[in-house]
């Protein structure tokens, strides 16, 4: 039963449903509900063991007789387990006449009617990335792992055999296992579920279509590959809940100058046939093809579904996998259920451990039996993120990822490993979203996946890897390619002896200069190849030259300039105070080079509302200086010596003015603030000064003061779902445009620190932070007591976290590809060099590829992200990092070496820039539909032929529909009420240059049950499932997403606990206002408090607090986050948008 439903969202699905007796399901805790009886089988832990077939013989499918490495996820109903090397005819002949076969008659066939399969019955081995010390060698299957699995009985007791048969072959989630889901999919009673607005058609208004009683689903046209089945909508005919017509297979509409990623229109017949090794696919079953008559039944039906009493032609259970949705029920034939593919076909053998045919009468005139309840995906059948995340945990955790090896698929971004440079960089500072790239561009726009990496040029490493040296190759730098101008890396060839060298890149060969040639040993390598890191790494850093300097003269150390409003609301909250007090002992924290014994940093300090006030801080002074301009629409800085000064020689000056600063302004009745002068003040200072450098501005409000950069309030919910909606997320003004770019043409990097009340436009104020590569925290409503951590934390993380100022990006590609397109806080003046006033250590830029040649497959594909800064000690310097990735023929290399996680970082960020300049319909529109082209190019490509109403999903894919989903339903995409404008600016910057495992847990957050905590040991509990079926009222979990963590409490929990944790003797008395746990003297509690340290350790930024009773106001923002239901914003859930993306799938097949 579910926890603590909201009236309007109709029952949930795991409540029996009002009308239809006998729908059973087991209650939280796996304990069973009375009236069911018991099952057989062992609580739900992944694929189920009791159907474990025998394995096929090392790495090969004896039915397709070549090998095949790692299995891809079968989600089925149509295949029966029988023994692997039984394969039966390929295509099983259809009946001669509707005559079903008599039940006693063997029959050798395992397929239904018009199945087509080509491997083993639904058994597949796992496909388990290779941990990183054994090569990918096609042929070898790594060892299933099996876990029990249960399922629970839906329907009345009185056919419980028939009912268990039917429920028991079980998707496979690349293993050879297999977990029983009950079967079909109902989406509850009629009018469960309210209009929802904005979703998937891209004609209608609603998320699928319905039909009038007298039509069914419109026939889908079959192309002699798929025999005929189909998962059909699942909705029942009364339901109001989703009108418009379906979404056609071609191109969704697009606004003018919105160019999703190359796209080819519906998928056309493959010049690439399905290579040998394929990746065996996750298949999900459908139900009969509507349009198709069943035998036996009036044809002027065209939805009919087969009543439940079985008939002789089922001898031997039909076996349903993950079930589709049910066809529409036809209003006359209530009482029938549907029936699996393939039951009218051939007669399926009986099997071991089975009974034989079904007893009971084949006379269809007969009176149907009561009708059984509708029946809907089982959630533990699709593919959960979890496992996938433990499976990658257990089998690539132990081993270190030596990066030796061209187009390694690295871990998980969940998983911790060690990495060891040999000559690739770390995936902690490129992750791709393939490490197989098609040759030719012609299959690149066949399969969509898009070709992009995601590049983190300054992450920080864990203590435990080495950062990357620093070479010094003099007065005359770095080597480069004299034509492309790649730097030296372990790809260049040296040729003649050493003399000279050939680019990688460009193939272009260069001598080389007298001071570098080195001997060649026998193989053809530099015999000092493994003294120099940049032939045997695959990164390191080059001390620049002067002639990489501005004005060819080497940089000053930067500076940084706090900036703080002091109009009335800052004053009053207690904002101003706070920041004085700790920027008197922040400032001893300022970053410095290793060996350094202080700061080269310099810093200023600006107060402002309508106008500014400067402060000479001198060392000389006793007292600092205040200076004001009040002509803020001609800026300028009225002193330059005593404004930027050096902290342990100005230190009694600096504190003296932190003291006085709120006294100063103590009783101001201000209100207005001006914003852009007070940028334009900053950088002006800097550029006096001739440094970089970093403004941190603490703003509250709407600059509204007469100045330049002044603005309206403009915000408006009622453009929301409207053409007009993307305004909202353009600035008001280009004057922030041209700001940001001379920002980034002086090295002014901007971090903005906002304490709004109301609206403040952040997609407005944000734009010079995002074009300076700088960053945005945002704290609505501050409240000392409840946020002052959270700011005091972010404030003292981004003044101490590893910064490169002044900043040039360029990314090379060897010959075939090239970068194309790029996401992220930075600014570009050309086409290839990404510009950024400053550059840290969390902030990522995105790069697409495109082809503008072939690629062969010897020579693989290469990279080359160079990064061109300068560091807090004034010091120029080239980051460099090189990747090499293959290249396939085949799409199913490509499928096979996919990263999901990637991808949805890329689409996200592909998807937030687009809503700029299109509607968010539109937006959503070529999310899915790029998806299921890309689901459908392997199904047709790739897969075993198999009958059509089965989705089939390629192994390292099988979670893209969930993670897609999440974000469809993110606040920027489908926001629901409760979301501010500002709210949506916000997080469209944040995600823009998030890394891979900030977007993981972002759109698929991590919630931990807290009662399964194991106080004496360092290990998590494992994780479950983000779903309110999957909480318990007894329980306390904890969820974590990046910004905020929730702690969720039951309202059963134990007293103990409470009092442990809590420190208060009942449920009613724990406070929703704690924005920190008490620190209280037990094991649960010094063990829940270090897991909360360990998250925070983890991001980027200090995430929130929120404490959760159940039944609590602030629990729909709790279930907000619970991302596999369906949103109060109208969001599908997983089950559902599983289903819709089949349907979409389908749709371009046919």
């Amino acid at each position: 039963m579910s926890v603590n439903q909201q009236a309007h969202t109709g029952l949930p699905y795991g409540q029996p449903q009002p009308g239809y007796q006998g729908y059973q399901q087991s209650g939280y805790g796996g304990q069973q509900m009375p009236g069911v009886h018991h099952s057989q089988y062992g609580a739900y832990n992944g694929p189920l063991p009791g159907y474990q077939q025998p394995a096929p013989s090392q790495g090969y499918f004896s039915s397709l007789g070549f090998p095949s490495k790692g299995s891809p996820v079968s989600i089925n109903s149509d295949t029966p387990t029988l023994a692997p090397n039984f394969i039966g005819t390929l295509r099983a002949p259809p009946p001669t006449s509707g005559a079903p076969v008599p039940a006693g008659q063997p029959v050798y066939s395992q397929f239904g009617q018009g199945d087509v399969q080509n491997g083993i019955a639904t058994s597949a081995v796992q496909m388990q990335r290779p941990s990183a010390s054994q090569p990918f060698i096609p042929g070898t299957a790594p060892t299933p792992v099996s876990q029990p699995a249960t399922f629970q009985q839906y329907g009345s007791p009185s056919i419980s055999a028939q009912q268990l048969t039917n429920h028991m072959a079980g998707m496979q989630i690349g293993s050879s296992t297999s977990a029983p889901p009950p079967a079909g999919l109902g989406y509850g009673p009629p009018t469960s579920v309210p209009p929802a607005s904005g979703s998937f058609t891209a004609t209608g208004s609603g998320l699928y279509t319905s039909y009038s009683p007298s039509q069914g689903p419109p026939p889908v046209t079959m192309t002699h590959v798929l025999p005929p089945t189909s998962l059909s909508q699942g909705l029942s005919l009364a339901q109001p809940a989703f009108s418009g017509p379906p979404l056609s297979a071609q191109r969704l509409p697009q606004a003018p100058g919105f160019v999703p990623p190359p796209c080819s229109t519906g998928i056309g017949p493959s010049s690439y046939p399905p290579t040998t090794g394929a990746p065996r696919p996750s298949t999900i079953q459908g139900s009969q093809l509507p349009g198709h008559a069943l035998t036996g039944l009036p044809p002027s039906q065209p939805n009919h579904v087969s009543s439940p009493p079985p008939h002789p032609a089922m001898s031997g259970p039909a076996m349903t996998g993950l079930q589709g949705p049910p066809p529409l029920t036809h209003p006359s034939q209530s009482g029938y259920q549907v029936q699996q593919n393939g039951s009218f076909g051939q007669v399926r053998g009986p099997q071991p451990n089975y009974g034989g045919a079904y007893p009971g009468t084949s006379n269809y005139g007969s009176q149907p039996a009561p009708p059984p309840p509708p029946k809907r995906l089982d959630p533990d059948s699709i593919p959960s993120p979890i496992q996938v995340i433990e499976d990658d945990r257990n089998n690539r955790g132990s081993e270190p990822f030596i990066t030796g090896v061209r187009g390694q698929v690295p871990p998980l971004v969940t998983t911790n490993f060690l990495v060891k440079d040999q000559g690739n960089t770390s995936p902690r500072y490129i992750r791709c979203t393939s490490y197989n790239i098609p040759c030719t561009s012609d299959m690149a726009k066949q399969s969509q996946v898009p070709l992009a990496a995601v590049i983190k040029p300054l992450a920080t490493l864990p203590t435990d890897e080495a950062p990357p040296y620093l070479v010094d190759h003099g007065e005359p730098g770095p080597i480069r390619c004299n034509r492309c101008k790649a730097y030296m890396c372990p790809f260049m060839q040296f040729i003649e002896g050493g003399r000279r060298f050939q680019c990688c890149f460009c193939s272009c060969v260069t001598e080389v200069p007298p001071h570098y040639f080195q001997h060649l040993d026998h193989t053809g390598k530099r015999v000092d190849f493994y003294d120099r890191p940049e032939l045997s790494l695959g990164s390191y850093e080059f001390l620049a030259t002067v002639s990489y300097c501005k004005n060819n003269k080497f940089p000053s150390p930067p500076a940084f300039i706090f900036m703080i409003d002091v109009s009335y609301n800052a004053v009053k909250s207690g904002l101003v105070r706070l920041i004085c007090e700790e920027l008197k002992s922040l400032l001893d924290y300022l970053p410095r080079e290793g060996n350094m014994e202080e700061s080269a940093i310099r810093v200023g300090f600006v107060t402002y509302n309508k106008v500014l006030h400067f402060y000479n801080v001198k060392s000389s002074l006793a007292q600092p200086q205040m200076m004001v301009v009040s002509d803020v629409a001609d800026m300028f800085v009225p002193l330059l010596d005593g404004f930027l000064v050096n902290v342990n020689e100005s230190r009694t000056v600096i504190v003296s003015l932190l003291d006085q600063i709120p006294e100063m302004f103590a009783d101001t009745r201000e209100t207005e603030t001006v914003f852009a002068p007070v940028i334009q003040a900053g950088m002006e200072a800097l550029k006096a000064a001739e440094s970089a450098g970093k403004l941190f501005i603490f703003h509250t409000s709407l600059p509204i003061a007469e100045a330049p950069g002044k603005l309206k309030n403009r915000d408006d919910r009622k453009l929301i779902n409207t053409d007009k909606e993307k305004t909202l997320f353009q600035p008001q003004t280009s004057f922030y445009n041209n700001l940001a770019k001379d920002c980034v043409t002086q090295g002014c990097c901007v971090d903005l620190f906002l304490f709004p009340n109301q609206y403040l436009d952040v997609a407005t104020l944000g734009v010079v932070p995002y074009q300076t590569g700088g960053s945005i925290y945002k704290y609505a409503y501050f409240q000392l007591e409840t946020d002052q951590e959270r700011f005091l934390n972010d404030l003292r993380k981004d003044v101490q976290k590893e910064v490169g100022f002044d900043a040039v990006m360029r990314v090379r590609t060897s010959t075939g590809i090239r970068a194309t397109d790029f996401f992220g806080a930075f600014y570009m003046s050309n086409t290839t060099d990404v510009e950024l006033a400053g550059l840290d250590c969390d902030k990522t830029i995105t790069v697409e590829f495109r082809h503008d040649d072939k690629l062969s497959e010897d020579s693989g594909a290469l990279l080359q992200c160079a990064l061109l800064y300068t560091s807090c000690a004034g010091q120029r310097r080239l980051r460099i990092h090189n990747l090499s990735l293959n290249c396939c023929t085949q799409l199913a290399d490509l499928y096979r070496n996919c990263e999901t996680d990637t991808l949805i970082n890329y689409l996200a960020k592909f998807a937030y820039r687009g809503v700029l300049n299109n509607p968010v319909k539109t937006v959503r529109d070529t999310l899915i539909n790029q998806c299921a082209q890309i689901l459908a190019c392997y199904r047709k490509n790739c897969a075993s032929p198999s009958s059509a109403g089965q989705l089939i999903l390629p192994e390292c894919m099988k979670l893209l529909p969930v993670y897609l989903n999440c974000v469809l339903k993110s606040d920027v995409l489908q926001p629901g009420a409760e979301v501010t404008t500002d709210d949506r600016a916000y997080i469209r910057q944040l995600v823009s240059s998030m890394d891979v495992a900030e977007t993981n847990v972002f759109f698929y957050p991590r919630l931990l049950p807290l009662t399964k905590v194991d106080v004496d040991s360092d290990t998590l509990p494992a994780a479950i499932r983000n779903s309110e079926e999957r909480l318990s009222k007894g329980d306390l979990y904890l969820l974590e997403n990046g910004l905020n963590i929730f702690v969720w409490v039951g309202v059963n929990v134990q007293q103990g606990l409470i009092q442990n944790l809590f420190g208060v003797s009942s449920f009613n008395h724990i406070s929703s206002t704690l924005s920190t746990l008490p620190v209280l003297e037990n094991p649960f509690s010094k063990r829940v408090r270090s897991i909360i340290d360990m998250f925070q350790a983890q991001r980027s930024r200090y995430m929130k607090l929120i404490i959760v009773k159940q039944e609590d106001k602030l629990e729909m923002l709790f279930k907000h986050f619970l991302v596999e239901d369906k949103s109060m914003s109208g969001g599908a859930s997983y089950v559902d948008f599983l289903c819709h993306m089949h349907k979409e799938i389908r749709q371009l097949l046919s």
